[in-house]
């Protein structure tokens, strides 16, 4: 179907429903996550709980095996010299090994079922670790949606009203969605889903270094496998607050970006991010703040992968009658006069900024670095 075919009101109605369905779903997910996390956080705490008392049953186990051995002792002693003992010291040998051999039994069945219950906690630690991740997937597959709902499709129906050469829109930002799809797809792979599958080789370790090398041993290991396990967190939540930090709501534009690039140099500790703002800091209406969030977002992205930059310098300039943005860094950088298809980044830059009815402007030399100058006017 053509888009000049179809009916503006419609598709407001259809984004308002989806809308409101998804950020349903993205609350009852979201309080899914925070459930398995209080579980996690529950068993953690027991776990701790076992091997303290595993600590104890250990040591309390080789005294009763010493006590077992002299007791038997005692024991052959007095059988080999039945005579020379009294019938009360006769029994006291006898009732004294039995004892001491029940002790035993008995702490070496608790030690079972401690390990037993211990094995069913790691089991159901590895399972909330599978449902927070597919959560977190799913979380940040509705933050993309929400965002398009929110901002891109919001602009859709004035946009194709009067853009008869821009039929193809639609077209667009189902290939963005996918383009996104596909990266999240790879920083997930690269990094939570590794991370979370080293974790349940590094649960095998720690109860292997545990029988084999012994409590103390066994507790180092623990340690490095929480440390292991908090960075697989780190990395999820890195990536959640890439597609949609919930500061912007919160708090505005300015406090967000410098936590968002503070998060980013820390992220890419080889690279240095300065954030320099010489102007107001006040809220802006939304569509504003979302716009230059993620024009510098992608701006910085493209300085860190594709212009391998060590250092890039964000400057911000709120003023009373317009918004000025620079964005410069020390990469490769690239030829302008090479013709080449622009990509759908800079595409969706360019589309931020038209609805804004501000300018960019890119400049760039090879080996020189890169520059992205953002204007957008704001009416008083």
């Amino acid at each position: 179907m053509k888009i000049k075919q179809m009916n503006v009101k419609s598709i407001d109605e259809i984004r308002e429903e989806m809308l409101d369905t998804v950020t349903c779903s993205k609350s009852d997910i979201f309080r899914i996550s925070e459930q398995c996390r209080d579980d996690y956080e529950n068993i953690t705490n027991e776990l701790t709980s076992i091997q303290q008392m595993m600590v104890k049953l250990m040591d309390e186990g080789e005294e009763l095996e010493i006590l077992v051995s002299e007791a038997r002792q005692k024991l052959s002693e007095v059988s080999k010299n039945f005579k020379l003992y009294s019938e009360e010291e006769i029994r006291d040998a006898y009732e004294k090994a039995h004892q001491l051999q029940m002790d035993l039994s008995i702490n070496w069945q608790y030690k079972k079922q401690l390990l037993e219950k211990r094995d069913e906690l790691e089991r159901r630690l590895i399972g909330l670790h599978s449902t927070i991740d597919r959560a977190e997937q799913l979380i940040s597959q509705i933050s993309v949606v929400m965002n398009y709902l929110q901002s891109d499709l919001k602009q859709f129906g004035e946009a194709f009203e009067n853009a008869k050469a821009r039929e193809d829109f639609g077209l667009k930002i189902i290939e963005a969605q996918e383009e996104e799809r596909r990266r999240l797809s790879r920083e997930i792979h690269d990094g939570p889903a590794q991370m979370l599958a080293n974790v349940i080789v590094r649960s095998d370790l720690v109860e292997r270094v545990f029988r084999e090398k012994g409590p103390e041993e066994g507790f180092s290991e623990i340690s490095s496998f929480k440390k292991m396990v908090r960075a697989a967190l780190y990395e999820v939540r890195r990536i959640i607050y890439d597609l949609r930090p919930m500061a912007l709501d919160d708090l505005g534009l300015v406090p967000t970006l410098r936590k968002y690039l503070q998060t980013i140099e820390e992220y890419h500790n080889q690279s240095e991010i300065i954030f320099i703002n010489s102007g107001l800091e006040c809220r802006l209406p939304a569509k504003y703040e979302v716009a230059l969030f993620r024009l510098i977002q992608e701006s910085v992205q493209n300085a860190l992968k594709h212009a391998k930059a060590c250092q890039i310098k964000v400057q911000l300039e709120i003023a009373d009658n317009g918004i000025t943005v620079l964005i410069k860094d020390n990469g490769v950088g690239f030829d302008p006069s090479h013709k080449k298809p622009e990509s759908f980044g800079l595409i969706g830059m360019r589309e931020r900024v038209d609805l804004l009815d501000g300018e960019i402007t890119i400049s760039s030399k090879i080996g020189k670095g890169t520059e992205v100058f953002i204007t957008v006017p704001l009416n008083s």
